[in-house]
Formats: structure tokens, C-alpha cells, sequence
């Protein structure tokens, strides 16, 4: 059976990237770029590097920096206005998941008119919107090369996922100088972000070769040079490693869809304000142990990629290996538990029927080896409650 693959048109990969946006416009024969990311890469001056590349190649561009972390229907509501009223051609995203998550949102919104929860899954979004040229500037979410968006209706606390071709960027320039400023925390919460989604995409019903093999090459990227970076923020090699292993795992879930870590993500994101990552690494121990006993062999070669076990191991004992591997990794890279986060106990238990029905109409727990029903997930919001409660 076939696997449909879907990617960007044009990739750049390597250092310096990102100064190919000028060639990239050219390309694509577009001309008049709105800029869309956040005031920090702003502050840290990306943003004027291709600015000014851009004007020495005769290309004006425009400035939208008002996108903010987990972005909301609200928060893109004054990019879309710009380009229902500028003229612009196209797009260049340039930060994080979440600027790149706004920047898929405005094009598609901006040109074809409504609301983002018009474009909500079951939804398939085949219309393009606006041309994007996505600039990642963090190792972690893949969005430069997926075909997915995810943004959060204020109204209802809900984090809504956007899907289709019309969301994937014509072009991807992934540049690892752009990570070298990145703090632990966030290096921390993106690298297991990129990790969750190479796991997943392995382990997900809708598998296939082709996103088995980015996966798997992921997971050894980031597996061997995580700590490394998290440890030493300016080593150029692991750097360059997390950056093509969080594309590559961008790739393989963008084909192959993500499980039950990220349907049960979602939720907290949304009521609890935790980023996304973070809230992914939170779960993925106790949902990938609750998960083995139905897929033991890919997960097994997960531990095996990530050179947590050997050949010789039996898949019983590689499985035990990865969720020791990732409870260790929580661990050693300070991700907080739910408790020390922040949240109220009473307000979290409370709302985990709710978070579990949401998890469920994502569609995404469906693709899990395991499939779960609302009262698994009960449970599992409330084991990972209890195992932070005890640390």
C-alpha cells in the first residue's frame, strides 16, 4: 500500500540557511514578503539580517511581530488583517514553532477568508493560502516542514488542530545558527518536543517506510546529542544535530501523524498555559510505558536508535531501557512535574474528563498502538499527576 508524502517544495539545510530567503522569493516568483515572528527575534537582531538580505537582492519586506507563545485565534487577528489589506504575496516566518504555527495560520486565513476554527480537523485543508518561506529558529517542533498548525480558541480553552496541504510552508530554510543563542530551558523543552515526534510517528497506525526511515534517524540525532546541548549551548556539532533531527522528526510525524502523547498534550497546553513541548515531555514516560505492550517491537527499535539498547536485548527488556531512558532524561534535563509547574491540583483533576474528551476529538490518540478510550486517559492524567505529586 502507498504512502502519500507530502514536503516542502524547496529546502536549504545547513549553516547560513537562512540568508536564502532572497533566492527562495525568486524562485517561487514572489516579490512582496510580509515578515511574520516575535518581538525576541526582533531583540536579537535575525530579523534584520534578512531584512537587509532581502533589500540588497531589490526585495522590500513588511514586519508582523506580534505573534506570542501557543498562539491564540486572537493573536493572528491583526496579521491577517495586514494581509487582507496589504498586497502581499507571501510569507517569510521566522522563530519558533509558535511563530511559524501563527504565520501558517495568517496565510491561509488571510487569503481565504473566515475564521481559524473554520479550518479545524475533521477539516482537511487542501487550498493553499499564501506562500510561506519558514525560518525555524528552534530545534523542536518540525513546523517548518509539516502540514499542520495549532492554534488555541481563547473562548472555549481549546487548542485546535489545523491540518492539510494549504498549511505546509513552499519552503524551508533550516539554519542551525539560528539555535545558538537558545537558553537551557528551551533547548531542553524543544529537543524532547522533536523527540516525542519521532517516537510517535514510528509507533503511529499510519506508519509508513518512508517516515519510519526520517524517524528513526531522528531519534539517533537527538538521542545522542540532547544532553550535549542542553549542557554546552554553544557546541556547533550538537547543535547542527538537533536541528536535522527535529526537521527530520518533523517530517516523519507530519507524514505518519502523531498519538496519544500529543492528543493528551493539547489539552494541558491549553487550560494550563504549559508550553508544548514541555507538556509533551511530562507525558511521554507514563503514556509510552502504557503504550509497549501493543507495539513492542518498534518500540524496542526506538530504544535501539536512541542507543538506549543493544541488538541483543529482547524487545521486553529494550522497552523497559527507553522508559528508563526517557524518565532519566525528564530528569537530568529539570522538566518540572505538573505540581512543581504550578498547577492546581484541584482545578487539574477536575478538569481531566474534559481534557481526555478534547485529547479523544483530536483525532490524534487514534493513531496510537494502544488506542485509548476517555477513561484510559482518565487515568493517565491522574498517574502522571500522582507521579510528580510524589517526587
Amino acid at each position: 500500500m502507498s504512502a502519500k508524502i507530502v514536503l516542502p517544495r524547496i529546502m536549504h539545510v545547513g549553516q547560513g540557511a537562512a540568508l536564502q530567503a532572497a533566492e527562495v522569493l525568486k524562485t517561487l516568483q514572489v516579490n512582496q514578503p510580509l515578515i511574520v515572528t516575535d518581538k525576541m527575534m526582533v531583540q536579537l537582531g535575525y530579523v534584520e539580517r534578512i531584512r537587509q538580505s532581502l533589500l540588497e537582492a531589490g526585495i522590500e519586506s513588511s514586519l508582523f511581530a506580534d505573534t506570542i507563545p501557543e498562539p491564540t485565534a486572537a493573536s493572528i487577528q491583526a496579521g491577517v488583517e495586514m494581509i487582507k489589506e496589504g498586497g502581499f504575496d507571501s510569507i517569510i516566518a521566522i522563530g519558533g514553532g509558535s511563530a511559524i504555527d501563527s504565520a501558517k495560520a495568517i496565510s491561509v486565513v488571510g487569503k481565504l477568508g473566515g475564521q481559524v476554527r473554520d479550518y479545524k480537523f475533521p477539516v482537511d485543508v487542501s487550498t493553499e493560502g499564501l506562500p510561506i518561506i519558514a525560518i525555524p529558529t528552534t530545534a523542536g517542533t518540525g513546523s517548518e516542514v509539516t502540514r499542520v498548525t495549532v492554534i488555541t480558541d481563547e473562548k472555549s480553552d481549546e487548542k485546535m488542530l489545523c491540518m492539510g496541504l494549504g498549511f505546509m510552508p513552499q519552503a524551508a530554510l533550516v539554519d542551525y545558527e539560528l539555535t545558538l543563542s537558545l537558553p537551557p530551558r528551551v533547548t531542553a523543552d524543544c529537543g524532547l518536543d522533536a523527540l516525542t515526534h519521532a517516537i510517535e510517528a514510528y509507533v503511529s497506525q499510519k506508519a509508513n517506510l518512508f517516515s519510519d526511515a526520517q524517524a528513526l534517524t531522528a531519534m539517533r540525532l537527538i538521542g545522542q546529542n540532547l544532553r550535549m546541548a542542553y549542557r554546552q549551548p554553544d557546541n556547533g556539532a550538537a547543535r547542527e544535530a538537533m536541528m536535522l533531527g527535529s526537521t527530520l522528526a518533523g517530517i516523519a510525524f507530519s507524514n505518519a501523524s502523531v498519538a496519544l502523547v500529543h492528543g493528551m498534550s493539547r489539552p494541558i497546553g491549553a487550560f494550563f498555559h504549559v508550553p508544548h513541548g514541555l507538556s509533551n515531555a511530562m507525558l511521554l514516560p507514563c503514556i509510552t510505558e502504557f503504550s509497549t505492550p501493543n507495539a513492542e517491537d518498534r518500540y524496542a527499535d526506538c530504544a535501539r536508535a536512541m542507543g538506549v539498547a543493544t541488538p541483543s536485548d529482547s524487545d521486553v527488556v529494550a522497552c523497559q531501557k527507553l522508559v528508563a531512558e526517557l524518565r532519566a532524561l525528564n530528569q537530568e534535563l529539570c522538566v518540572p512535574s505538573l505540581l512543581a509547574y504550578g498547577i492546581d491540583k484541584e482545578k487539574f483533576l477536575g478538569l481531566t474528563k474534559t481534557m481526555a474528551e478534547q485529547a479523544l476529538a483530536s483525532g490524534s490518540p487514534l493513531n496510537n498502538p494502544r488506542v485509548p478510550s476517555v477513561e484510559d486517559m482518565v487515568e493517565l492524567y491522574n498517574k502522571v499527576w500522582q507521579e510528580g505529586d510524589n517526587e
